[in-house]
């Protein structure tokens, strides 16, 4: 992944359609924004994504402390 604040993982919603997982780093902390009102499906693949998302995130907070 590239060097960011915010990182975009695709995900499907429970019913199957395309969503989007956010992570993000605001003022030293880490925010994971989820779609609005649902449930974020992922598979191993995403999952390992929106891992390696908050690892690379909770490393950019701790540096902002």
């Amino acid at each position: 992944m590239i060097d960011t604040d915010e990182w975009s993982i695709s995900c499907r919603d429970i019913a199957g359609r395309p969503r989007t997982l956010r992570v993000m780093v605001r003022d030293g902390e880490v925010l994971v924004i989820a779609p609005p009102g649902e449930i974020a499906v992922l598979d191993a693949v995403e999952a390992e994504h929106v891992r390696a998302s908050l690892r690379e995130a909770a490393a950019l907070a701790l540096a902002v402390e």
